[in-house]
């Protein structure tokens, strides 16, 4: 099953695989309705998570793999969230994040950043250690505020999916790259839709 996944193919000239073709399709997807507000991007995210563990430990990566791990069992908690989650139990709305967490965001970044960082370099044959492990904490960071629909989730998505972006041309992860510019251009799209849509709520219950 992993050969035929592995399977070489060139498209406009990038070398690829069928493994990251597929996990290009369910990420975009799985971004594209997480800025609608569709439940349903948590189903695709579950399945990018299983493809890029795959894609991330072939090539190195082990705190993006780690990752993955991560977004597997928060898409669970963030498709049960936005169906149930609230104190009317009947999903929950866009919100800005409140101001104590950044603090606490802030210290868990660089403690976290710096520990992952030394683990990967002393343990570990990873490639650009304390680089990867910024973006993975990062990362974790954002989803939880996706989760938890603080729309600030988008900005740190921007800063960190630009990142990304270069890592992976470095790493010949062509498609993968452009799988995070395209990211990049849909967390743009996501702080704007939600921030629409947190004023249109605004608006109703005044």
């Amino acid at each position: 099953m992993i050969d035929w996944l592995n399977q070489s193919i060139t498209i406009a000239g990038i070398a690829t695989t069928v493994l990251e073709i597929l996990g290009f399709l369910t990420g975009a997807i799985c971004v594209y309705l997480n800025t609608r507000q569709n439940v349903l991007g948590w189903f695709f995210g579950i399945i990018n998570a299983v493809l890029y563990v795959i894609v991330f430990w072939q090539v190195k990566l082990y705190a993006d793999m780690s990752l993955q791990g991560y977004y597997f069992f928060t898409s669970i908690y963030g498709w049960w969230m936005w169906l149930y989650g609230g104190k009317s139990h009947d999903g929950i709305s866009v919100s800005n994040t409140p101001s104590k967490l950044y603090g606490i965001f802030a210290i868990i970044f660089f403690a976290a950043t710096l520990l992952w960082g030394f683990l990967l370099g002393r343990f570990t044959n990873a490639s650009f250690t304390y680089v990867d492990s910024a973006l993975t904490i990062a990362s974790l960071i954002a989803q939880w505020m996706m989760v938890r629909k603080y729309l600030e989730n988008w900005i740190v998505w921007i800063v960190a999916d630009a990142c990304y972006t270069i890592m992976y041309f470095y790493k010949d992860l062509y498609l993968t790259a452009i799988l995070y510019a395209v990211f990049l251009a849909l967390a743009v799209l996501g702080y704007i839709q939600w921030k629409c849509d947190m004023k249109k709520l605004a608006r109703t219950n005044l």
